[in-house]
Formats: structure tokens, sequence, C-alpha cells
């Protein structure tokens, strides 16, 4: 069911000084901030040989990004994004198993306008996990 590794999601509390990091420390291929409303965050997306690297920034008052931020003011890896084939039968498994889908279980349009789902960190060894349809 799981597939490749799409990216890693790091929270940061400066998006143009992370991205700069990035593209002048690091030498990587950093795209364009993208705000992304449904999930309250602008992201900006680091182009990697094998993967990409997610920076997210807090969009809007609600966002989750600030919960995370305000605990780790200076930011952190926030979530990893699996890809998987078909969303809604890794839902269904993940469900049968025990595990929880977070929010309503439907998935939403991520920022690469592929559905995604998010999964309770409790269910995988403290770490975020994000679903994203290929």
């Amino acid at each position: 069911m799981i597939g490749r590794l799409n990216h890693v999601a790091i929270a940061v509390p400066d998006l143009d000084a992370a991205a700069d990091q990035y593209r002048n420390a690091l030498g990587a291929n950093v795209g364009a901030p993208q705000d992304e409303p449904d999930h309250g965050v602008t992201v900006i997306f680091i182009e990697l040989p094998n993967t990409k690297i997610e920076l997210l920034y807090p969009l809007g008052e609600n966002s989750p990004i600030q919960g995370f931020l305000d605990k780790n003011p200076s930011g952190g890896i926030h979530h990893i994004c699996y890809e998987v084939d078909d969303i809604i039968a890794a839902r269904d498994h993940l469900l049968s198993t025990g595990a929880r889908v977070l929010g309503t279980g439907e998935p939403k349009i991520g920022a690469h306008g592929k559905p995604v789902l998010f999964l309770h960190p409790k269910d995988f060894n403290g770490a975020l996990v994000e679903l994203e349809q290929v």
C-alpha cells in the first residue's frame, strides 16, 4: 500500500529566511511560495534528487501551523508524506486496522493538486503522516 516518500514538511517561523537558507547555503532548487487556504498554510517546495522538502508557514488566524510554531518557536519537522495509489482504499484499510484519520476522513486537495489525508500521530510513533494519491 505505502509508496515512495513524497516529502518531509518543516514548519518555519520565517518562510523567506528558510527558503534563502536552502537556496544559498545548500544550493537547492527552491520553488515559489504557494498559498493553500484550505489547509491554512503557505508552502514552498524544495526539489531534491530523490524527494522534496515542504516548508510550511501559517496562513490565516486558524492555521494549524501556528499552534505548532507556538510550541516550537524555532520550527521543526511537522509531517512526512507517503504516496499511495488509491487514497480511499488506503484510508479504508487503515481504518480497519484501528488507525485514525484526521478531520472528516474525506480527502482534501493538497498543494500538489492531488487528494491527501492525514493520520493521527499517536497511531504512528508520534509522527504526523500525510498520504497523497499519485
